[in-house]
């Protein structure tokens, strides 16, 4: 037998209070005078004997009622039989998976659910007085105390599904460190109710467990399902045009062990389907799904990827958001303009561009804070304070697109562009007899990809033919070239931005790449790229996000906001962009819940945009470790029991047996009261 508090025992010396009592009060005798003494003599040998046989009856209930109740506050139970059952004194820490593949159901119950019930039913099991502890994947604040049954039992309650999964590494580190702060000495119990989702659980084999604790792992679930998921979503064109066909793609996966046939993916934009197409998904496997769709107006559009996939749903809803006809801004500086006016036919029609133009020696350089692009053509001196206003422009962010002069000043070139790691540049006198055709770019290149479709990608192309003013050493990219590899048109990384260099003049007397089919695209994909590519929609696992703001003040504060759920995060304003940190559960309040879909980001009561969360993918793909899988994992470590699953009627019958023995508190306190009663029959009827 064992104690659970065997510090009570020490209460066992009020056993010596009753015989005190015994030998200093029921043994004092009194004097009583008597005319008769003989018979007075034998009247009192017969009381006191029967007295004393009272005194003794009495005095043994009171000690027998004592050490029964101190023994029943020290709660002794017998071991278990295995002889590794949960240990008296350590901390029970229990934890529930409320990931969102918990929501998956079984018997019309979801897997939450049934975790929740089998640890309410749990609770029971546990001696009184055990310290106790709940974890879930919020780790929140409520799980830094101990608790008991009853406090347990209510927090169960209010256990939400959240969109931050957890590996079940950063689960037992979590509730090693809180167990630690009440029991320092070992001898803890960790708890998991989990499916054991190989997408998110990480490396179970590399789990490091005290020696002095027990794991018990309880599987809720140990079958693959079918499910099908968005695992990602792209435009053809790097920018949504309105009134015009624009084409989307998505990506479908099947994580299922059959296909899935003829699946209808519908396309919603704000709301109204616009699109739909039918898919077929081999087994374990994935597919690409086209929509063609047009918009009427500018501005962020709230789009959807929809299919109906029972019985998991919580990934049938694929939210992003489309900025149609974004505004992009391109200022041209011109020193020797062009005769054919080349660059303002590209970007003055097209009212997706804010096109304006000035000469470099009368330009306010305040404007290139609020531009995209910089096309600098034909500037034959790159100095003086227009130099150092495009270095922080490109270094900011911006790109700077340069079209040398006819006559270059090859040292401010240098001195200019060498900043950006663009060196060894040389002017060359070049007459027509010198012009040669350019080489064929690669069309499969990052660049080219979306310009070139299907259709033309194995077709020949008419390069133009041009000569080059200047040549320099290829830093960066090469886009275009000279059929000997001499560089005509390269792209350098530098800071934050980009740096295009062309060869020659788009005038006429240079060449004829300002009039070939592949000047309006390349200029157009340059405007394209000048503009933060940012993504259509985010995942909750990312947990910041950025994205590009202007003309902010660094004191400005931002809201998200998805209908009546309006949060401040923290959020980081540096130069344009606006980096924000998404809260997690456990920085909530109680009445609010991060899901999947749009949110606006809010400045003083103003919509500035709008952005997209999904739940991860990890949390869609629907593998689950097995109860054997799970013992062969963690054969290796004894102090790891491993339930088959936590369906089993008996579960909780089976696991106090194995893991607490029998508890005989009951048993001591009930003694205590019969022992209690013995004492006040023998006082009124013992005469």
């Amino acid at each position: 037998m064992q104690f659970l508090f065997s510090t009570f025992l020490w209460g066992l010396l009020a056993l010596s209070i009753p015989v005190i009592i015994h030998l200093f009060n029921f043994r004092r005798t009194k004097k009583v005078l008597f005319t008769n003494v003989a018979f007075l003599k034998a009247v009192n040998t017969t009381t006191s004997s029967f007295r004393r046989l009272k005194h003794l009856l009495i005095m043994a209930a009171r000690m027998a009622f004592i050490a029964a109740l101190v023994l029943a506050f020290a709660q002794p139970f017998l071991p278990s039989k295995s002889g590794k059952g949960v240990k008296a004194g350590g901390v029970a820490s229990m934890y529930i998976d409320n990931s969102l593949s918990m929501q998956n159901e079984l018997d019309k119950k979801t897997y939450l659910d049934k975790a929740i019930g089998k640890v309410e039913e749990l609770l029971t099991a546990f001696p009184q007085g055990s310290q106790l502890q709940l974890v879930t994947n919020d780790f929140s604040s409520d799980e830094h105390s101990v608790s008991n049954t009853q406090t347990i039992k209510d927090r169960t309650t209010t256990i939400k599904f959240t969109h931050t999964p957890r590996t079940f590494d950063n689960v037992l580190k979590r509730q090693a460190s809180l167990a630690s702060k009440h029991n320092s000495q070992g001898g803890n119990q960790y708890l998991w109710f989990s499916d054991f989702q190989k997408s998110t659980s990480g490396d179970l084999s590399k789990l490091k467990l005290d020696t002095t604790s027990r794991l018990f792992v309880v599987p809720v679930q140990a079958k693959a399902l079918q499910n099908v998921f968005v695992d990602s979503v792209w435009m053809a064109t790097p920018f949504v045009r309105e009134m015009s066909a624009n084409q989307l793609t998505i990506r479908l996966f099947n994580t299922g062990e059959r296909a899935v046939e003829n699946l209808q993916v519908k396309l919603f934009i704000d709301e109204t389907q616009v699109s739909s197409t039918i898919a077929s998904i081999r087994a374990k496997s994935s597919t690409v799904a086209n929509f063609s769709f047009t918009v009427k107006n500018k501005g962020f559009k709230k789009a959807r990827i929809s299919f109906d996939d029972t019985p998991i749903t919580f990934d049938n809803d694929y939210y992003f958001v489309l900025n149609a006809a974004p505004t992009i801004k391109v200022l041209h500086l011109f020193g020797q303009a062009s005769t054919g006016r080349y660059v303002p036919t590209v970007f003055a029609n097209d009212s997706v561009f804010a096109f304006k133009s000035f000469s470099a020696s009368n330009v306010d350089i305040g404007q290139f804070k609020t531009s995209n692009l910089v096309v600098l053509e034909g500037v034959q001196n790159l100095d003086g304070s227009i130099k150092t206003a495009l270095q922080d422009f490109v270094r900011s962010g911006g790109s700077l697109f340069v079209i040398p002069s006819q006559t270059p000043d090859i040292q401010s070139y240098n001195s200019f562009l060498g900043i950006f790691n663009i060196r060894g540049i040389q002017s060359k006198v070049i007459t027509q007899a010198d012009f040669t055709p350019l080489a064929e770019p690669v069309k499969t290149s990052p660049f080219f990809i979306d310009i070139f479709d299907n259709s033309t990608q194995k077709e020949l192309l008419q390069m133009p033919n041009q000569g080059g003013v200047l040549s320099w050493q290829a830093m960066g990219d090469k886009l275009l070239s000279f059929r000997n590899n001499q560089p005509f048109l390269t792209v350098s990384n530098a800071g934050k931005g980009k740096v295009y260099l062309t060869a020659s003049p788009l005038d006429a007397t240079f060449g004829d790449f300002a009039r070939n089919a592949l000047f309006v695209p390349i200029m157009y994909k340059v405007a394209a790229l000048s503009v933060r590519q940012e993504p259509t929609a985010y995942s909750f696992e990312q947990n910041t996000f950025t994205v590009e703001v202007n003309d902010i003040p660094k004191t400005a504060s931002f809201k998200l906001r998805k209908g009546k759920l309006e949060i401040i995060p923290v959020q980081n304003l540096n130069g344009k962009q606006l980096t924000i940190e998404l809260p997690k559960a456990n920085q909530l309040a109680d009445n609010q819940s991060i899901e999947s879909g749009y949110y606006e980001l809010v400045l003083n009561n103003k919509v500035e945009r709008l952005v997209a969360f999904n739940h991860d993918n990890k949390e869609s793909m629907m593998d689950f470790y097995s109860a054997d899988e799970l013992k062969s994992i963690f054969s290796s470590n004894k102090n790891v029991q491993v339930f088959d699953k936590i369906d089993d009627a008996n579960f909780v019958k089976t696991f106090k047996d194995q893991n607490f023995g029998v508890a005989l508190w009951k048993y001591f306190l009930i003694a205590a009261l019969v022992f209690l009663a013995i004492e006040i029959l023998l006082v009124r009827l013992m005469k």
